[in-house]
């Protein structure tokens, strides 16, 4: 039989504190990207690199955030362990991967379409990674129309994303950008959690294995929630990741180097002046 799907069972909660993850995921993943741009002499690499996990973190935490909320009248729901470490392995590769290609190769259009291709379809395999993680007394179904509009979502969601990252230097533009995001990543979630359908076993009983969802996910977010703030720590106390390129003009230009012929010559003195004189 069809089972009830409720994927709001704690009212609004689950939805505004998955979002607002997903935002201060991108919000920090953002700066940290900006912060490779604006100072080619840093370590760019890790810049990259803690911009990536930050994105990776936002969007996997926002996921199973939300899935705290989701819920089948007719059967428990429990998670595995494996593959959900699993799908937040893969979204802060698959984020790392397009991060890497438009941080070194700049923002072109080819660059973009397929660094966005790439990331967007890496959000949607954490998605779906995710929803296999599940253990339940039944089937899980989705709607085909439903799963191709939220692996459309995710694509230009990440597109969009990592245009950001390359083109927005200011604070609170980065700010905006990140709300944006928050919007699109939330809305590949629940489109995607629309499609989805549940046929129960009518046979009872049956015991399978796995977590319940509270105590496995809610200790499993606690490390990446701990990473986003310790990265929000960094971005605090980085001068040129707050202010962006106000930051960076404070410290004046190196002026062109001056040439050998432009050494001024030494002063001659008086004696040294008589002397030459006498000698003629």
């Amino acid at each position: 039989m069809e089972g009830t799907v409720d994927g709001f069972r704690y009212g609004a909660v689950t939805p505004v504190a998955a979002y607002l993850m997903a935002c201060l995921g991108g919000a920090l993943g953002l700066r940290c990207i900006v912060r490779s741009l604006l100072n080619t002499r840093s370590f760019k690499p890790g810049w990259l690199a803690l911009g990536a996990a930050s994105i990776g973190c936002g969007i996997w935490t926002m996921h199973f955030i939300a899935m705290t909320g989701f819920h089948v009248e007719e059967t428990r729901v429990r998670y595995d362990a494996a593959t959900t470490v699993l799908s937040l392995v893969v979204a802060v590769v698959v984020v790392g991967i397009g991060v890497f290609i438009v941080g070194y190769r700049g923002p072109g259009r080819v660059t973009l379409a397929v660094a966005g291709v790439v990331t967007g379809l890496g959000v949607a395999a954490m998605h779906y990674l995710g929803m296999a993680a599940m253990r339940l007394h039944g089937d899980i179904g989705y709607h085909p129309v439903g799963v191709v509009l939220s692996v459309l979502i995710a694509i230009a969601a990440a597109t969009a994303a990592l245009w950001s990252a390359v083109t927005i230097r200011g604070l609170l533009t980065s700010l905006g950008a990140s709300l944006v995001m928050g919007v699109a990543v939330s809305g590949m979630h629940y489109t995607g959690m629309a499609a989805v359908s549940v046929h129960v076993h009518d046979t009872a009983g049956g015991t399978w294995e796995g977590d319940s969802p509270l105590s496995l996910l809610l200790p499993m977010l606690l490390g990446p929630v701990v990473f986003l703030l310790l990265a929000g720590v960094v971005i605090m106390f980085d001068p040129l990741l707050v202010h962006g390129e106000r930051a960076g003009n404070r410290n004046p230009a190196p002026g062109p180097a001056r040439s050998a012929d432009a050494i001024p010559a030494p002063r001659t003195s008086w004696h040294d002046t008589d002397s030459h004189a006498r000698g003629r």
